[in-house]
């Protein structure tokens, strides 16, 4: 904490009530940094703030409303700070196909991924741009390549990357680093509530290992949190995934492949129901949502 480039420095972290986000809080502060929490489930983020070890506040908003963040990004400013770090985490997902799924939960889905990474870099880039701070995206595998029954999902994430490597191209010259996070399959409330279904977690288990495998989510919060660190412009967990980048064109007609020979198997067993947006964290933005006539 003494020694690090971090103390001292004000990071905000959405998504952080549970999950990654809490982890990647966590990591910061243990690194000396002030953290400024967003996202919805206003007592987790309290008591979460209540407990780490530097200062940190907690600020309940939907980050795809552009005015509500901007007044989170004044208060942020005046309790802990101008942000020199500021990481897009937050997101949400659904499984089901997309014949069958609703409408209103996909575009949620594209909303919150995508829309809300963009409205969080837009309010905290005057942050950036004084501090050459460091911006990072969370993307995911499915960045890398897409897959059946989470078309939502993946088109967001390969939107931010693409968000991400437009933005890092505009703010170079002007000393802001953005980088670009790959987690793979991470232990959290969302993963844990796709697996209760057959076919989602049927369709994990049909990537070859170690593709398949789940990762502590603490253990993905550490590497991302040292790619802050390094103001890095990749960072892949596991690290194996960088060769996917480096193989992602042949990705799809793999998963064409097994997705036709496998989704009429599971479709026979098992009725290919949508899931709805997984997990408490899916249940939160439902709520918040529907509180405020979304």
């Amino acid at each position: 904490m003494k020694y690090g480039p971090l103390p001292d420095r004000t990071a905000v972290v959405t998504g952080a009530a549970r999950g990654l986000g809490a982890a990647l809080a966590g990591e910061l502060a243990r690194r000396g940094v002030k953290v400024a929490l967003l996202g919805h489930e206003k007592d987790r983020l309290e008591s979460l703030a209540a407990v780490l070890p530097t200062r940190a506040a907690a600020f309940e908003v939907d980050v795809t409303d552009g005015t509500a963040m901007e007044h989170v990004g004044r208060q942020v400013r005046a309790r802990l700070g101008a942000p020199s770090v500021v990481v897009a985490n937050a997101g949400v997902a659904e499984g089901g196909l997309f014949a069958d799924v609703d409408m209103a939960s996909w575009r949620r889905a594209v909303e919150v991924d995508l829309v809300g990474s963009a409205v969080t870099a837009r309010t905290f880039l005057p942050d950036l741009r004084a501090t050459a701070g460091y911006f990072l995206q969370v993307a995911s595998l499915a960045s890398l390549g897409a897959a059946p029954m989470m078309s939502a999902y993946c088109a967001a994430k390969a939107g931010v990357e693409a968000f991400a490597h437009a933005l890092r191209a505009e703010l170079a010259h002007e000393g802001v680093a953005v980088g670009i996070a790959y987690p793979g399959w991470t232990d959290t409330d969302m993963i844990r509530d796709a697996d209760r279904y057959p076919v989602m977690r049927t369709l994990r288990g049909l990537m070859p290992p170690p593709a398949d495998r789940v990762l502590p989510v603490g253990t993905v919060a550490a590497r991302l949190v040292r790619a802050v660190e390094r103001r890095r412009t990749s960072v892949y967990v596991p690290g194996w995934l960088v060769a996917v980048q480096a193989l992602r064109a042949a990705v799809p007609p793999l998963v064409l492949r097994v997705a036709r020979r496998e989704l009429p198997r599971l479709a026979a067993r098992d009725p290919l129901r949508p899931t709805g947006l997984l997990g408490p964290g899916g249940d939160a933005d439902h709520g918040a949502g529907t509180a405020d006539g979304r």
